[in-house]
């Protein structure tokens, strides 16, 4: 299974609450670059789980403009900035199980995803994630694998 642990783009801080924070113009085309690059990455999305922040709703909505339809999507609070990291991976991982999942997009915050990574890759410190960064799990069987962290700016860099 390849896993995707995507950070929700740029937001604004101009809003009433943090679970309302928006994307900036800045944000949304970050987010494009980066579903572009993941495009080329894989060529079949079966399940995505989203944050039900509005900052994550909103990154999901300019990434789907560029990918294949998912197989499924699921709307986790489990994947909120201050969710439990393992809690996250456990409902994560049996998710990907329940739908037979082979290529898994999660688009969420910090520092969870950070905490996210260092759960599934033994011995890796959380690492920080960009907004909009994907970072790349490999995972077989019970073994995964810290393949890559990309960020915006180094796609960009390379058009």
């Amino acid at each position: 299974m390849q896993l995707f642990l995507m950070r929700h783009g740029e937001a604004g801080f101009d809003a009433p609450s943090d679970r309302e924070r928006k994307l900036t113009e800045t944000g949304r085309i970050h987010s494009g670059y980066m579903a572009n690059w993941l495009g080329k990455q894989i060529n079949q999305l079966d399940l995505v789980i989203v944050s039900p922040y509005l900052r994550a709703q909103q990154t999901w909505q300019e990434v789907s403009k560029h990918l294949p339809a998912s197989r499924k999507l699921v709307v986790l609070d489990d994947v909120t900035p201050s969710g439990d990291a393992k809690k996250a991976v456990d409902v994560v991982l049996a998710y990907a199980e329940q739908y037979k999942a082979d290529n898994v997009l999660v688009i969420a915050h910090m520092p969870v995803l950070g905490f996210m990574v260092s759960e599934l890759v033994a011995g890796i410190e959380p690492p920080l994630f960009a907004t909009s960064a994907v970072a790349h799990i490999d995972k077989h069987m019970h073994q995964c694998s810290f393949v890559a962290m990309t960020a915006a700016h180094q796609v960009m860099a390379g058009n």
